[in-house]
């Protein structure tokens, strides 16, 4: 399934974050990469579980959070879908759950950073109660992505 989405992400992905030309990253090339981060030391670090279909129990994506433990940092929501799933609820859906279960654990402020031209995660954002802070993440590649923020207190 991780294969499968790096395959159909949007041409305007920074080239870091898509399948080169030999095909990589493969999906054994993912998975040494997710075993590798399990226990490392790195303050950055994601809690994110596949979506399924419920009535099929088929994954078609991940959503959770990002997680930084450098001071001041707040954790992330992070979501990505199969091209076939777009448009029917799911990332909402997962994107609830997954604001639950942080605010559960306490957390109070949530980000999630989109690139500006991806109209549909804006929109799923705008629909959670996330807003435009105005600031801008550079880091992503040439793309301009967009940082916006959830106050988990006010909702």
């Amino acid at each position: 399934m991780y294969h499968q989405l790096w395959t159909e992400r949007d041409p305007r992905v920074p080239a870091h974050r898509q399948l080169d030309d030999d095909g990589r990253p493969t999906v054994d090339d993912i998975a040494r990469d997710l075993a590798a981060r399990q226990g490392d030391s790195e303050s950055r670090f994601a809690k994110l579980l596949t979506v399924e279909v419920r009535e099929t129990g088929q994954v078609i994506g991940y959503c959770g959070l990002v997680i930084d433990d450098t001071a001041g940092a707040e954790p992330e929501l992070a979501f990505e879908l199969l091209a076939a799933f777009h448009g029917h609820g799911y990332a909402t859906e997962a994107a609830e759950a997954a604001i639950g279960w942080a605010r559960t654990c306490g957390v109070t402020r949530l980000q999630a950073t989109v690139w500006d031209w991806n109209v549909a995660s804006r929109r799923v954002l705008e629909k959670l109660g996330f807003h435009e802070t105005g600031r801008i993440d550079r880091t992503l590649g040439t793309a301009t992505s967009l940082i916006t923020e959830l106050d988990l207190r006010a909702s």
